[in-house]
């Protein structure tokens, strides 16, 4: 009878103890960008940080958020939500410019859809990993203050709930259970920190 190897013994228990964290983790990854997917942004950025300009950033946010709820009513999928404010950004363009120009600014604003960079963002009751992410963009005169962002699709910005991210299916339960996977929306932050810096030469 062979003898027992201890040492092989624990060297085989510390491997799979890795390779669980590892599936574990990829399996989180996954999630994150299945997340990702299936969630359109917002991204607001004020003219400046003064008080004022700070404030109509939010009117803005108000008025926009409105209109977008009203267009997605009965969307089902990113795909739709996406397709429908590329076709009203005009519309939408029209809000910005009526919540400034009734709020005495004289500054004009732009909208589009794009891809941003979000890192990871704790809300109230939910979070959303780190990654980039198709987003409505609206940028106040010239764009030089604190940024305000959310999610527009599902909506869970004002009026919102998280229940509507039950939408994107079980992944979502990523997103509302941020106390049970802090430690990996981290290590998620860190990893797409790293694959969004350009390489040196």
């Amino acid at each position: 009878m062979k003898k027992f190897n201890i040492k092989i013994f624990e060297r085989s228990l510390l491997f799979a103890l890795v390779f669980s964290v590892l599936l574990s983790f990829a399996k989180f990854g996954a999630s994150c960008e299945t997340l990702r997917k299936n969630i359109l942004r917002i991204h607001i950025i004020a003219n400046s940080d003064s008080t004022a300009d700070q404030n109509v950033k939010l009117k803005v946010r108000d008025a926009v958020v409105s209109f977008t709820d009203d267009i997605f009513k009965n969307c089902e999928t990113l795909y739709s939500a996406e397709n429908l404010t590329k076709q009203n950004l005009e519309e939408i363009n029209a809000v910005c410019a009526e919540t400034l120009k009734e709020n005495g600014f004289p500054y004009q604003s732009s909208a589009r859809v794009g891809k941003a960079f979000f890192n990871t963002r704790e809300y109230e009751d939910f979070t959303l990993p780190a990654g980039y992410y198709d987003s409505l963009i609206i940028k106040l005169g010239e764009g030089k203050g604190h940024n305000w962002w959310c999610v527009i699709y599902p909506s869970v910005c004002i009026g919102g709930s998280k229940a509507n991210l039950k939408k994107i299916g079980k992944d979502s339960q990523v997103a509302t259970n941020p106390k049970k996977y802090k430690i990996r929306f981290k290590l998620v932050e860190i990893y797409e920190n790293m694959k969004r810096k350009p390489k040196r030469k």
